[in-house]
Formats: structure tokens, sequence, C-alpha cells
């Protein structure tokens, strides 16, 4: 899975951080961004922003989704977990 935040609707108030402070990061701007440790998501958001979260990550990455009062952060299958399935 994926997850990227769309920046316009972020409310700026941290709690994806709290949740997940690996994948997301709260800049000076006051605005959430996705990242790992040698990559950032800017905008435009969407599939240019999206970070792969792993399973370990899951649970912290959904509870930030479902907390954010913006509701700007979005989950969406990887490309790469779909090869192969389009013959199912």
């Amino acid at each position: 899975m994926r997850v990227w935040v769309d920046q316009d609707m972020c409310t700026g108030d941290g709690l994806c951080v709290d949740h997940a402070p690996d994948v997301f990061v709260l800049l000076e701007d006051g605005i959430s961004y996705v990242h790992d440790r040698n990559w950032m998501g800017n905008d435009p958001g969407m599939e240019h922003s999206a970070r792969r979260f792993y399973a370990h990550e899951e649970r912290d990455v959904i509870a930030a989704a479902l907390d954010c009062p913006g509701e700007c952060i979005f989950l969406e299958p990887d490309p790469e977990d779909l090869v192969g399935l389009e013959n199912y």
C-alpha cells in the first residue's frame, strides 16, 4: 500500500505525526508531508508524492488517516503489488 497527503486539505494539526512519525512530518509551513529516511513527498500530492508503507506501519498509518481532521491522508494500492494480478 501507499500513502500520500493532499497538502491543500491539510489543517496542520500534526495528528498524523503523532501516530506515525516515521511516515509523516510537519514542516515549517505547518503542512504535513510523507517521508522516509531518504525522500520527502511534496506538492502536488497523489502518486508523485506517495510513499509505500509496510505491514509494520499499517496500523499507525490507518489510525493517522482516520484521525485526520482535514481528511487529507489517502491510502491506495501500490502498483507494484498489482503486477501479475490482471489475469485473475
